[in-house]
């Protein structure tokens, strides 16, 4: 059993939870409870400790995961208020992976603790749907079509960009992907939601906007958006065990008590009402100064603390957890859940795994008509008179490039021991190999398609470049048409991401290559159905599509687990 744990939301009212009952049955030496803010972190520490003292050690962190560790501590609109506070922030979700990735607060939190097991209780659906993009879509609109430039509505564009869920999870769950695997967490569960308490688009609570709510429909897919990407994550190589625990229901409670709340404007005082005669006016004023009223006291009402959800009124809570409502789920029984999971219990309750039991899966059938398919199409090939290789439709850009030179490889040299030793049975040189690759680019039909498509050929000096009207790599981004060529490193890069390279330096990789597919076909017929594998290259002769499957699979981890 795991050891040490990463609670994220561990201050709040699932978090808690998490926290005692992990303490009560997994016997961990260290749990991190990470909340958003620091005395929440340090308050719920203390709480725990006294709880079980000298059994667990409890340390705090905290801060906003989903941005750079500088921003971490800063409250959102006063990150959006400032214009080089946005561009930072802008540049960690739209610019480079690696940058975002070095500086992101999760990744740090991660890296410092180095959990063997996450249980993220953040409510991350909320977090960003509720940062609105409605309304950031009606500001961008209402400076658009005033007339002129307006520069004030630059702040509006930019905070309407950095409310898009979409960009926000996928490179969120791509640093917990990366991070998971550098730092060797073996356990990912996320509490995730429904967005709606399980209720469904005739839900009847928004807040306080006309229904269906709006913020409440793109919290459920931002929900199931992630739910999406966790699937992928647990169908990756090499990482956690990652499962998703879902409540379909509302969460609470955490106590009840009289306290002074507020209202959806903040508002927290009471007012003496006046009396508006409408017929005697033409524009009713929604908003006025308070100043204007009589002040009557402050909002003090008997309220249930339901955590994250906020506070309801008693009127409020017997409505929304009646029957036919949201109803009631505790946080006590989600915690019990996800310790069970944890354990490696069969609860029925993770949402990954039963996604894995109802998506169709790989047939026998459609394994017979793959068969059939390969055959017509070299029978059209041949009737065409023109290699059908690839068009640079289907990425990555390595898949075109890698495609290319094996054809070229087959046309030349016929098989993979081709590509190794000649009819003597001699070395190759890969000297000589530029050579003779270079007299079959015309016939093989390569230096034609390839580079009208969009792939040039770097040629064996590594300095000639064939190519077309257009380039795919490097990619462009923005208005760029251009990018300069700086030296041999970003030759290299480029050639090795998407260029056809006839280099000898390349040749050598691929006799490499061939030699490995070559000893996995032999291991296939001494060991039989135990050598099947993802390394294992199964056909007998050298065919192009087989061949970089087997390099994806094998060089660039990309393959399928289950």
């Amino acid at each position: 059993m795991y050891r040490d744990y990463l609670i994220l939301g561990g201050a709040g009212l699932v978090g808690t939870q998490v926290c005692r009952q992990i303490c009560q049955r997994l016997s961990p030496a260290k749990i991190v409870v990470a909340s958003l803010k620091r005395e929440e972190s340090e308050a719920a520490c203390e709480r725990l400790s006294r709880e079980f003292p000298a059994a667990v050690r409890f340390e705090p962190a905290w801060g906003n995961l989903f941005v750079p560790r500088e921003l971490a501590d800063m409250p959102r609109a006063a990150v959006l208020n400032d214009p080089s506070l946005r561009g930072r922030l802008l540049s960690a979700l739209y610019d480079q992976f690696e940058d975002a990735y070095q500086q992101n607060m999760l990744v740090n939190m991660i890296a410092t603790h180095r959990p063997e097991a996450i249980v993220d209780c953040v409510n991350t659906a909320t977090g960003f749907s509720y940062q609105d993009v409605f309304d950031g879509a009606a500001r961008v609109r209402d400076w658009i079509s005033e007339d002129g430039f307006n520069p004030s509505g630059i702040q509006d564009l930019e905070a309407f960009l950095l409310s898009q869920s979409v960009p926000q999870l996928i490179r969120h769950v791509r640093m917990l992907h990366r991070a998971s695997l550098e730092y060797s967490t073996r356990f990912y569960l996320k509490v995730g939601t429904t967005g709606t308490g399980g209720m469904g688009l005739n839900i009847p609570y928004t807040h306080s906007e006309d229904k269906p709510s709006k913020k409440l429909l793109a919290k459920n897919e931002a929900a199931f958006g992630h739910t999406g990407l966790l699937f992928l994550f647990a169908r990756t190589a090499g990482g956690p065990i990652v499962k998703e625990v879902k409540p379909a229901a509302m969460i609470g409670y955490r106590a009840v008590n009289v306290k002074r709340v507020s209202d959806k404007h903040g508002n927290s005082r009471l007012f003496a009402p006046k009396s508006t005669e409408l017929e005697s006016t033409d524009v009713l004023d929604l908003r006025e100064s308070e100043d204007t009223y009589t002040s009557d006291g402050v909002l003090e009402v008997a309220v249930v603390d339901t955590g994250e959800n906020g506070v309801f009124t008693r009127g409020e809570f017997a409505a929304i957890t009646a029957l036919g409502q949201m109803e009631y789920i505790t946080p006590e029984e989600i915690a019990s859940t996800i310790v069970q999971e944890i354990r490696g219990a069969n609860t029925g309750q993770d949402v990954i795994s039963a996604l894995d039991g109802s998506v169709m899966s790989p047939s026998y059938k459609a394994g017979l008509v793959r068969s059939a398919a390969l055959q017509d199409l070299i029978e059209a090939e041949d009737h065409s008179g023109r290699p059908s290789v690839a068009l640079g439709r289907l990425g990555p850009p390595e898949l075109s490039k890698l495609l290319f030179e094996a054809h070229l490889l087959r046309a030349t040299y016929g098989s993979l021991s081709g590509v190794l030793s000649d009819e003597e049975g001699q070395q190759r040189d890969t000297d000589q190999m530029t050579v003779d690759v270079v007299q079959h680019l015309e016939e093989s039909g390569v230096a034609a398609l390839a580079t009208s498509i969009g792939i040039p050929i770097l040629m064996p000096d590594g300095h000639t470049l064939l190519r077309g009207p257009r380039i795919n790599v490097p990619e462009l981004t923005g208005h760029s048409t251009s990018v300069e060529v700086k030296n041999v490193d970003s030759v290299d890069k480029w050639a090795r991401k998407g260029w056809i390279d006839l280099r000898a330096s390349n040749f050598a990789v691929w006799q490499d290559r061939a030699t490995r597919m070559i000893q996995t076909r032999a291991d296939l017929r001494t060991e039989g159905s135990a050598a099947a594998n993802i390394r294992s290259y199964l056909p007998a002769s050298f065919e192009t599509g087989e061949v970089v499957a087997w390099i994806f699979n094998n060089e660039m981890q990309g393959y399928r687990v289950k």
